[in-house]
């Protein structure tokens, strides 16, 4: 387990998230990280949920038509 530090930058209240959290979680001072809500709390992830949902959207679509694709990739 690690503990952050909140700290204030201007008029917010940040975290500072050890480099080795950053590394593990494969992400880069400028990235982004999402905070999921949980029944134990709050999970943080690199990966959108919302992206999630609309790849898979995709996925069946294209899995759908996959003739379709086939016959255009000619």
């Amino acid at each position: 387990m690690h503990k952050l530090k909140l700290t204030t930058v201007g008029s917010c209240t940040s975290i500072v998230i050890p480099q080795e959290m950053l590394s593990h979680l494969k992400v880069e001072k400028g990235g982004s990280l999402f905070a999921i809500e949980t029944p134990n709390g709050y999970l943080l992830t690199p990966y959108d949920s919302e992206i999630e949902k609309q790849l898979e959207a995709g996925r069946t679509f294209m899995k759908q038509y996959q003739e379709t694709f086939k016959t255009l990739a000619e």
